[in-house]
């Protein structure tokens, strides 16, 4: 099996490669071959054996994504977008990278279904960013898309793409709607979630962390450890349970930051929370307004999706997988 993953440099994408390599296999079938892209080259995978294939390639460059299957990968893995902040930021960049890339890689993929039958597995990594207030309490299966960002926007638009080429036989996809990944390792980015890792990251760490909301906001989260096994659920299920609707909210955690905040003192006692500072951000604050906070995932959880219970889970992950096992 030859795998191609868009996005192979960022926190997911690395961690999604390490533990194909560690496993060698994927659906029970030989993992003979990668393909790794992303905007940098990413870095060779540690223990893979056989021939890898790395380079920097910007998705929204219309000579991309013909490179992108020349080699016919068998799964397709898309994870590559700008994040919402940046997205919401830069109009034209959010539009170029996470529309006009994602349009184009499909493009590709039917140009060579036309001219030889091919026809792989792609998952692409969507957001709860395509829901928009107002919410009911729970957001379910049937809630309807109206996003309120430009980010959620082009997710929903993706979502719409890979489900028509899917019903038009060109690919086999799927679309997984990403909680918010939290803790992420590493430095913090643009994505105007970063602050619900940087809140609990940053202080396991014995640094200083801001907070520009106020602690009744609610959200939904998953750990890295649990995208991982979303992505690699969708790329291995049967999806034709899925019918013409090729997109899923995935399983997560609704917790206040409150509540955050107090699996951190749970976890890691009074002192590292102490590093936590209140900075308000009136634009952080427009922008989660927005966002869904809590969800019932049923068909997600009857197709085999799993995430974590609750949020000290989430933490011992991080200092598990992260920190070697200790604060």
């Amino acid at each position: 099996m030859h795998i191609l993953i868009l996005g192979a440099a960022g926190m997911v994408g690395r961690k999604l490669t390490a533990r194909l390599v560690a496993e060698g296999q994927l659906g029970g079938a030989a993992i003979t071959a990668l393909t790794l892209v992303d905007v940098i080259e990413p870095a060779a995978p540690a223990g893979f054996s056989g021939p890898c294939t790395r380079y920097a390639a910007d998705i929204a460059d219309p000579a991309t994504a013909p490179r992108l299957v020349a080699d016919r990968p068998d799964v397709i893995f898309h994870l590559a977008a700008i994040v919402s902040g940046e997205a919401e930021v830069d109009f034209d960049k959010g539009y170029a990278v996470n529309l006009d890339g994602t349009r184009q890689l499909l493009e590709a993929i039917r140009a060579a279904h036309q001219a030889e039958g091919y026809r792989p597995r792609v998952v692409f990594t969507s957001s709860i960013a395509v829901f928009g207030a107002p919410f009911p309490d729970k957001i379910d299966d049937e809630f309807f898309c109206t996003p309120r960002t430009s980010y959620g926007v082009q997710k929903v638009v993706g979502e719409l793409l890979l489900s028509d080429y899917s019903r038009k036989g060109f690919l086999d996809g799927i679309a997984i709607r990403l909680p918010t990944i939290c803790i992420r390792p590493g430095l913090p980015n643009k994505a105007a979630s970063g602050f619900f890792s940087n809140i609990l990251r940053e202080p396991l760490a014995g640094k200083e962390a801001v907070l520009p909301v106020p602690e009744d906001v609610r959200h939904w989260h998953a750990s890295p450890r649990a995208a991982v096994g979303f992505l690699i659920h969708a790329a291995t299920m049967d999806l034709a349970p899925l019918g013409a609707r090729r997109a899923l909210s995935m399983p997560g955690l609704s917790a206040t930051v409150g509540e955050q905040i107090e699996a951190l003192r749970k976890v890691a006692g009074d002192k590292a929370v102490a590093l936590i500072r209140p900075e308000p951000d009136p634009a952080i604050m427009a922008i989660v307004e927005g966002w869904p906070r809590d969800f019932t995932t049923a068909r997600a959880e009857a197709l085999g999706f799993r995430a974590e219970s609750s949020f000290e889970e989430i933490i011992r992950i991080h200092i598990e997988d992260e920190l070697g096992g200790q604060i």
